[in-house]
């Protein structure tokens, strides 16, 4: 038996017998984290301010699927979010993984999608307000520039350590080649 306990335009909590979790009510519950370097070989990441959190994150580039009016892939979405907050647009884009950001609390899920083929259209920065400041930074130095960002009190999206192995590597393990 379910139960809505508070229903918002975003977000709705439900009960399941003794358990509380969340939902979305938009879209289709999906997100996408766009895992891409440029051909310059710097990895893409994105800075914001989160209200949850009330800080400011790193993460790589990520949005909702299907909250776009005619969009209805993961790959669409991914397309439009890594332009819109990053100014690169891909040539293509493949989905790795699909599964749960937060198991035991929501019943969101996210896809790792893996950009290639990057041209720049633009200085990215989000839509809407969102106030995102784009960093390029070079591959070999990334997981040092993402723990002094974290030594600065910038929040960490802990996806960014699986997004930086899938740029290395494919799902199963095997090296990919570029």
């Amino acid at each position: 038996m379910e139960e809505t306990l508070y229903e918002g335009k975003w977000l709705r909590l439900v009960r399941r017998g003794h358990w509380e979790s969340c939902e979305r009510t938009h879209g289709k519950g999906m997100a996408v984290i766009i895992v891409a370097a440029t051909p310059d070989d710097e990895v893409l990441f994105v800075e914001q301010y989160r209200i949850p959190l009330g800080s400011k994150t790193i993460e790589m580039p990520a949005g909702l699927v299907g909250d776009q009016s005619g969009e209805d892939t993961l790959e669409d979405a991914a397309t439009r979010e890594l332009e819109e907050e990053t100014g690169w647009r891909p040539s293509r884009v493949e989905v790795l993984l699909v599964g749960p950001t937060s198991a035991g609390m929501s019943n969101e899920r996210i896809a790792f999608v893996r950009a290639e083929g990057l041209v720049r259209t633009g200085e990215g920065g989000g839509v809407d307000g969102e106030d995102i400041t784009v960093h390029a930074v070079p591959r070999a130095k990334a997981a040092a520039w993402l723990i002094e960002k974290q030594r600065e009190g910038y929040e960490l999206d802990l996806k960014l350590w699986a997004g930086l192995w899938m740029l290395e590597r494919n799902p199963d393990g095997s090296s990919r080649s570029s």
